[in-house]
């Protein structure tokens, strides 16, 4: 299967690191124009040299924007009022107990990861429907069906996202234009990488020896029994852009590893 976007151009939310530099990466491989976005324009300027380098004569620009706001959103369609392809990546996670989280934070956490995606969707999915082609992704988490105790707060966001997707479908349903979620689990994501190879040096291990050690301890129902790379989530994201996932929408597509235990 040979993937083609070479006439469309992608928006990537949060995709100065991590999985969403990774999505963009894999967009641009495929001909996609991409567009960076992160909070800081040093961070996004240096993305959109480190992607420039990876694949020479790719289409890349970036906006410094924080999506987390109404302003920032605004922002970002001004500069990018014409997109086909709206990955909604940008997110926020913590460890915290429940009865430690005020009020404060789970306002943060529902403007960062929900209404970030709601507010782009809404100003411009309505240019896809017109144009008969779209396609939009929310990047959700294997939290979003197996809420962690640990992160309730997130999980809970993360879980509206999968409400997100599924409606907005019905909603672009017979568009042309489709709306689905990924899914990745725990992700060997720069912070990852940074934490387990601490911990390698700090106990004076492998770092490949910890980072089992890790899963098993973290995410023990993993039938992989791994951290997923950057790479394999974005593979997934590339396919449900494609012309070829035409017939994909309305779903939530797990790159969990098997994390969760459901066929479904």
């Amino acid at each position: 299967m040979r993937i083609d976007l070479g006439s469309k151009t992608a928006l990537i939310t949060g995709s100065s690191a991590g999985i969403g530099f990774a999505i963009a990466k894999g967009l641009a491989e495929s001909g996609a124009a991409v567009i960076l976005n992160g909070r800081k324009l040093a961070g996004v300027d240096k993305a959109v040299e480190r992607l420039r380098a990876d694949l020479p004569g790719a289409s890349v620009r970036g906006i410094a924007a924080d999506a987390a706001t109404a302003e920032g959103c605004a922002e970002i369609v001004a500069q990018a009022s014409s997109v086909d392809i709206l990955i909604n990546n940008m997110g926020i996670y913590a460890h915290q107990e429940f009865f430690d989280i005020p009020d404060e934070e789970w306002q943060r956490f529902f403007e960062v990861n929900v209404m970030s995606g709601v507010r782009l969707t809404r100003a411009l999915m309505p240019a896809m429907m017109e144009r008969g082609w779209g396609r939009v992704v929310f990047i959700s988490s294997e939290s979003g069906v197996a809420t962690p105790a640990e992160m309730i707060h997130y999980g809970f966001t993360k879980t509206a996202q999968l409400a997100l997707s599924r409606g907005l479908a019905k909603v672009a349903g017979n568009s042309g234009v489709t709306v689905n979620a990924v899914l990745p689990g725990l992700t060997l994501s720069e912070g990852v990488e940074a934490l387990i190879t601490s911990m390698a040096h700090e106990q004076g291990r492998a770092i490949e020896e910890v980072s089992v050690e890790f899963m098993q301890t973290m995410r023990p129902t993993s039938i992989i029994g791994r951290l997923k790379r950057v790479d394999e989530v974005a593979n997934m994201v590339v396919y449900v852009c494609s012309p070829q996932a035409s017939a994909t929408t309305g779903a939530a597509l797990r790159v969990d590893g098997g994390v969760v235990d459901s066929i479904l």
